[in-house]
Protein backbone atom coordinates (compact mmCIF):
# COMPACT_ATOMS: atom_id res chain seq x y z
CA UNK A 1 0.00 0.00 0.00
CA UNK A 2 1.04 3.52 -0.58
CA UNK A 3 1.18 6.42 1.90
CA UNK A 4 0.57 9.52 -0.30
CA UNK A 5 0.80 13.04 1.26
CA UNK A 6 4.10 15.59 2.20
CA UNK A 7 5.98 14.98 5.25
CA UNK A 8 5.86 18.31 6.25
CA UNK A 9 2.17 17.88 7.15
CA UNK A 10 1.81 16.53 10.88
CA UNK A 11 -1.26 14.19 9.89
CA UNK A 12 1.04 12.36 7.27
CA UNK A 13 3.91 12.38 9.14
CA UNK A 14 1.63 11.13 12.27
CA UNK A 15 1.27 7.94 9.65
CA UNK A 16 4.23 7.45 8.39
CA UNK A 17 6.07 7.09 11.78
CA UNK A 18 3.19 4.86 12.91
CA UNK A 19 2.95 2.54 10.54
CA UNK A 20 6.88 1.68 10.86
CA UNK A 21 6.11 1.50 15.13
CA UNK A 22 3.11 -1.33 14.22
CA UNK A 23 5.28 -3.04 11.96
CA UNK A 24 2.82 -2.50 8.98
CA UNK A 25 4.90 -1.89 5.43
CA UNK A 26 4.01 0.98 3.16
CA UNK A 27 5.30 2.92 0.24
CA UNK A 28 5.36 6.48 0.30
CA UNK A 29 4.93 9.07 -2.38
CA UNK A 30 5.89 12.57 -1.24
CA UNK A 31 3.00 14.73 -3.11
CA UNK A 32 1.57 17.86 -2.67
CA UNK A 33 -1.86 19.22 -2.05
CA UNK A 34 -0.83 22.24 -4.02
CA UNK A 35 2.08 21.78 -6.32
CA UNK A 36 0.60 18.77 -6.92
CA UNK A 37 -2.80 19.46 -6.88
CA UNK A 38 -3.53 18.27 -10.29
CA UNK A 39 -1.99 14.34 -9.67
CA UNK A 40 -3.05 14.11 -6.18
CA UNK A 41 -6.56 14.30 -7.51
CA UNK A 42 -6.28 12.01 -9.80
CA UNK A 43 -5.85 9.30 -6.85
CA UNK A 44 -8.21 10.81 -4.65
CA UNK A 45 -10.71 13.66 -6.14
CA UNK A 46 -10.65 15.01 -2.56
CA UNK A 47 -7.22 15.99 -2.37
CA UNK A 48 -6.77 15.31 1.11
CA UNK A 49 -3.17 14.10 2.55
CA UNK A 50 -2.65 11.72 4.24
CA UNK A 51 -4.34 9.42 1.63
CA UNK A 52 -3.29 5.60 1.89
CA UNK A 53 -4.12 3.71 -1.60
CA UNK A 54 -4.21 -0.33 -0.70
CA UNK A 55 -3.30 -2.77 -3.08
CA UNK A 56 -6.76 -3.43 -4.08
CA UNK A 57 -6.87 0.19 -5.25
CA UNK A 58 -9.18 1.62 -1.84
CA UNK A 59 -8.85 5.10 -1.18
CA UNK A 60 -8.30 5.49 2.25
CA UNK A 61 -7.90 9.78 4.15
CA UNK A 62 -7.95 10.93 7.75
CA UNK A 63 -4.99 9.91 9.88
CA UNK A 64 -6.93 9.14 12.38
CA UNK A 65 -8.79 6.62 10.09
CA UNK A 66 -5.85 5.11 8.55
CA UNK A 67 -4.60 4.26 11.51
CA UNK A 68 -7.75 2.45 12.51
CA UNK A 69 -7.37 0.30 9.79
CA UNK A 70 -3.92 -0.06 10.23
CA UNK A 71 -4.52 -1.82 13.43
CA UNK A 72 -6.34 -4.60 11.78
CA UNK A 73 -2.78 -5.42 10.39
CA UNK A 74 -0.78 -4.55 12.81
CA UNK A 75 1.62 -7.19 14.66
CA UNK A 76 1.84 -4.55 17.18
CA UNK A 77 -0.45 -2.37 18.43
CA UNK A 78 0.49 1.12 19.55
CA UNK A 79 -2.91 1.19 22.00
CA UNK A 80 -3.50 0.23 25.52
CA UNK A 81 -6.54 -2.31 26.40
CA UNK A 82 -6.82 -1.30 29.91
CA UNK A 83 -9.99 0.90 30.02
CA UNK A 84 -8.52 3.51 31.99
CA UNK A 85 -4.86 3.59 30.39
CA UNK A 86 -7.22 3.82 27.14
CA UNK A 87 -9.08 7.00 28.26
CA UNK A 88 -5.66 8.34 29.69
CA UNK A 89 -4.27 7.90 25.98
CA UNK A 90 -7.31 9.19 24.20
CA UNK A 91 -7.10 12.64 26.39
CA UNK A 92 -3.54 12.66 25.30
CA UNK A 93 -4.79 12.57 21.86
CA UNK A 94 -7.18 14.49 21.91
CA UNK A 95 -5.48 17.32 23.32
CA UNK A 96 -2.40 17.28 20.69
CA UNK A 97 -4.80 16.94 17.66
CA UNK A 98 -6.59 19.81 19.31
CA UNK A 99 -3.02 21.88 18.88
CA UNK A 100 -2.67 20.27 15.82
CA UNK A 101 -5.36 21.35 14.25
CA UNK A 102 -5.30 24.90 15.54
CA UNK A 103 -1.40 25.00 14.55
CA UNK A 104 -2.40 23.89 10.71
CA UNK A 105 -5.18 26.77 10.92
CA UNK A 106 -2.75 29.42 11.92
CA UNK A 107 -0.20 28.49 9.29
CA UNK A 108 -2.66 28.28 6.22
CA UNK A 109 -4.56 31.59 7.69
CA UNK A 110 -0.79 33.40 7.22
CA UNK A 111 0.07 31.40 4.35
CA UNK A 112 -3.16 31.11 1.73
CA UNK A 113 -5.25 33.74 2.75
CA UNK A 114 -3.86 37.86 1.52
CA UNK A 115 -2.85 39.67 5.12
CA UNK A 116 -5.88 42.23 4.66
CA UNK A 117 -8.70 39.23 4.57
CA UNK A 118 -6.89 38.34 8.02
CA UNK A 119 -9.61 38.39 10.96
CA UNK A 120 -7.49 38.60 13.98
CA UNK A 121 -10.42 38.23 16.49
CA UNK A 122 -10.14 34.74 15.15
CA UNK A 123 -6.62 34.61 15.27
CA UNK A 124 -6.58 35.45 18.48
CA UNK A 125 -8.95 33.19 19.25
CA UNK A 126 -7.30 30.22 17.22
CA UNK A 127 -4.00 30.90 19.36
CA UNK A 128 -5.65 30.63 22.54
CA UNK A 129 -7.07 27.69 21.81
CA UNK A 130 -3.63 26.02 20.67
CA UNK A 131 -2.05 27.91 23.86
CA UNK A 132 -4.79 26.07 26.05
CA UNK A 133 -4.34 22.61 24.29
CA UNK A 134 -0.81 22.55 24.97
CA UNK A 135 -0.81 23.85 28.24
CA UNK A 136 -3.13 20.92 29.51
CA UNK A 137 -0.68 18.88 27.54
CA UNK A 138 2.21 19.57 29.78
CA UNK A 139 0.68 19.20 32.59
CA UNK A 140 -0.22 16.07 31.72
CA UNK A 141 3.04 14.96 30.92
CA UNK A 142 4.00 16.66 33.82
CA UNK A 143 2.32 14.47 36.03
CA UNK A 144 2.17 11.33 33.94
CA UNK A 145 5.55 11.30 32.61
CA UNK A 146 5.75 9.57 28.62
CA UNK A 147 8.47 7.19 27.35
CA UNK A 148 9.86 8.12 24.36
CA UNK A 149 11.47 4.10 24.47
CA UNK A 150 7.67 2.66 24.88
CA UNK A 151 5.46 4.98 22.38
CA UNK A 152 2.05 4.79 21.82
CA UNK A 153 -0.51 6.72 19.22
CA UNK A 154 -0.61 9.50 21.32
CA UNK A 155 3.46 9.90 21.78
CA UNK A 156 4.35 9.88 18.69
CA UNK A 157 1.43 12.20 17.67
CA UNK A 158 2.66 14.63 20.39
CA UNK A 159 6.22 14.50 19.10
CA UNK A 160 5.73 15.17 15.34
CA UNK A 161 3.03 18.07 16.33
CA UNK A 162 6.03 19.76 18.37
CA UNK A 163 8.24 19.92 15.46
CA UNK A 164 6.00 21.14 13.44
CA UNK A 165 4.98 23.90 15.79
CA UNK A 166 8.35 24.81 16.27
CA UNK A 167 9.60 24.27 12.88
CA UNK A 168 6.54 26.96 11.29
CA UNK A 169 4.51 28.55 13.84
CA UNK A 170 6.70 29.29 16.64
CA UNK A 171 6.10 31.97 17.94
CA UNK A 172 2.59 30.95 18.52
CA UNK A 173 3.90 28.26 21.24
CA UNK A 174 7.37 29.61 22.78
CA UNK A 175 9.65 26.67 23.05
CA UNK A 176 10.50 27.86 26.77
CA UNK A 177 7.20 27.75 28.09
CA UNK A 178 6.82 24.18 27.06
CA UNK A 179 10.30 21.93 28.34
CA UNK A 180 8.73 18.50 29.42
CA UNK A 181 6.65 18.64 25.53
CA UNK A 182 10.08 19.75 23.96
CA UNK A 183 12.32 17.21 26.35
CA UNK A 184 10.23 14.39 25.13
CA UNK A 185 10.27 15.35 21.43
CA UNK A 186 13.50 15.29 21.55
CA UNK A 187 13.98 12.26 22.90
CA UNK A 188 11.06 10.81 20.00
CA UNK A 189 12.97 12.70 17.07
CA UNK A 190 16.53 10.55 17.85
CA UNK A 191 14.22 7.20 16.76
CA UNK A 192 14.82 5.32 14.21
CA UNK A 193 11.64 5.67 12.53
CA UNK A 194 12.07 9.60 12.97
CA UNK A 195 14.73 10.02 11.28
CA UNK A 196 13.33 7.52 8.22
CA UNK A 197 10.57 9.97 8.03
CA UNK A 198 12.01 13.44 9.02
CA UNK A 199 9.73 16.63 9.16
CA UNK A 200 10.13 18.29 5.76
CA UNK A 201 9.68 17.47 1.74
CA UNK A 202 11.81 14.33 1.86
CA UNK A 203 10.23 11.06 0.96
CA UNK A 204 10.12 7.53 3.39
CA UNK A 205 13.08 5.92 3.42
CA UNK A 206 15.41 8.41 3.35
CA UNK A 207 18.24 6.92 1.16
CA UNK A 208 21.53 6.27 2.96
Amino acid sequence: MKLLGMLDSPYVRRVAVALQLMGVPFEHRSLSVFRGYAQFREINPVVKAPTLLLDDGTVLMDSTLILQYAAALAPRSLLPTEPAALAHELRLSGLVLAACEKAVQIVYEHGVRPPEKVHQPWMDRVHEQLRAALGALEDELTRRPLDSAALTQAGLCIAVVWTFIQDLVPGSAPAAEFPVIGAFTAACEARPEFRAAPHGDGTYPVAA
